[in-house]
């Protein structure tokens, strides 16, 4: 590949990090800046998947550690905990970034994509609150609050998969952190007296004498409003007449130093550049944030004051987050991905089971399901292609084992242990939360064998 051709296709890519993956992250975690002050309600897996849709990118992990710690949990079993429940909700994290950079890497529909992630992740969330209450307190734990653990893993999984398939892969994991709130909050199993409920805290919320007073009615509704706002707008987002009006404004360009062909001599996408300048999800996130800003009373220098700030914070991840893409954009304009993806395909029928492996090796090595999406997704999809899989499972199986590999990347697990007080300790979670992250990404690759042949071939849409 000439120079020439390189430098551009990894600005291009680089453009691709700042615009939209960077502009929903950094638009997400300000709206949580502004709204941190006043959040009263702690469940770790429901509030952390929460954290996982709005910002990602190692938040939920290193603010859960703190509030476990905080009421009560051991340093070293509140990294573990919080490492686990990071998994569920990573493939839609970030307002669907993850997704979204598949579908752009890839050149597969977003919806397409979106649909068979959201087949695959919510099978895991039923099974990782069972393992949260297993990690807290064992058998004893899981026998006594089994109950409410399945019934917030049930009404998680439905929510996803609801929203995933049918309304916005943006609203994944909105949707299917309050729905399994709700549920633990509805399940009598759940409201047991303080005393009785230690084993079980990891879902009840562990709950200490200070949230034992009813907070005002205001300050609950002012706590929901930013997720409340975040949803309506993404939802009238979607409305037809709404779509087709904000779409007026995406605006394509002619990338230069390009002209990239094909060996038929036709120029490939990555010669353009779209720009969805309002359509996308870090805008509509930014409209959600004014209007927080507006209902929480936060005065205009102040919440500019934390937008600053947020930039400030994500420096380091914003020089990662642009120079992945840049990489995977020289990979695939290089022919290189393909190439790879052709040698790959050779693994034939094994290849379905090969995929999710993957995925999750470049999330443990990036910290980052979106990075392994940018690096591994047209790999996949050649590979698919080569073998005659479906393309659209093999680039789900990417993102969707790749959520396995969350907890054992060393950014997470660095995160987990500066959080806490554990700095040095990296290698003691590792060793705790690896037989997790091998049992369910062979669960993982099991689900999408059976997807891939005519046993759970009917999953597929």
């Amino acid at each position: 590949m000439p120079l020439g051709q390189t430098v551009s296709s990894a600005a291009q890519g680089a453009a691709f990090g700042l615009f939209p993956i960077l502009w929903i992250v950094v638009n997400a975690l300000w709206v949580y800046r502004m709204t941190v002050r006043i959040q009263a309600l702690v469940v770790a897996f429901c509030f952390g998947a929460l954290l996982e849709a709005l910002a990602g990118f190692g938040a939920p992990v290193a603010i859960c550690s703190v509030m476990l710690v905080a009421l009560g949990f051991d340093p070293v079993r509140a990294a573990v905990v919080a490492l686990v429940a990071n998994t569920a909700p990573v493939a839609f994290g970030a307002m669907g970034t993850p997704v979204v950079t598949l579908a752009q890497v890839t050149g597969l529909p977003l919806d397409n994509v979106a649909s068979v992630v959201g087949r695959q992740t919510p099978l895991l969330a039923l099974v990782v609150p069972l393992v949260l209450v297993f990690l807290v307190d064992g058998k004893r734990g899981l026998r006594e609050t089994w109950v409410p653990a399945l019934v917030c893993g049930i009404a998680f999984a439905v929510a996803q998969f609801a929203a995933s398939n049918y309304v916005s892969a943006q609203l994944a994991d909105i949707g299917a952190a309050l729905a399994g709130a709700g549920a633990l909050v509805a399940v009598p199993h759940a409201r047991v007296p303080a005393d009785e409920s230690v084993r079980a805290s990891v879902l009840t919320g562990a709950r200490s004498e200070d949230l034992d007073e009813a907070d005002p009615r205001g300050e609950v509704l002012r706590a929901y409003a930013p997720y409340a706002l975040i949803v309506v707008i993404f939802s009238v987002a979607q409305i037809p007449a709404v779509k087709d009006w904000l779409a007026k404004a995406t605006r394509t360009y002619d990338w230069p130093f390009l002209n990239v062909l094909n060996p038929d001599g036709d120029p490939v996408g990555g010669n353009l550049f779209t720009w969805p300048i309002v359509s996308t999800g870090g805008t509509l996130v930014l409209l959600a944030g004014i209007l927080t800003a507006l209902v929480l009373g936060v005065h205009a220098r102040v919440a500019v004051r934390e937008w600053v700030a947020t930039v400030h914070e994500l420096r380091f991840a914003i020089l990662t987050v642009t120079s992945v893409p840049a990489l995977a954009y020289v990979m695939n304009l290089s022919g290189q991905a393909a190439t790879i993806g052709h040698f790959v395909a050779a693994a034939g029928a094994g290849l379905a089971f090969l995929s999710p492996v993957l995925g999750w090796f470049g999330v443990a090595v990036s910290g980052s399901d979106t990075s392994a999406n940018a690096l591994f997704g047209a790999l996949q999809v050649t590979a698919a292609r080569e073998s005659g899989l479906s393309p659209e499972l093999l680039a789900a199986a990417n993102s969707s084992g790749g959520v396995l590999g969350k907890m054992l990347s060393p950014q997470n697990l660095t995160i987990a242990c500066a959080a806490v007080g554990l700095a040095g300790r990296e290698g003691d979670l590792l060793r705790k939360v690896l037989p997790w992250s091998l049992g369910l990404l062979l669960v993982m690759c099991l689900i999408v064998v059976g997807q891939s042949s005519p046993v759970l071939g009917w999953m597929l849409p």
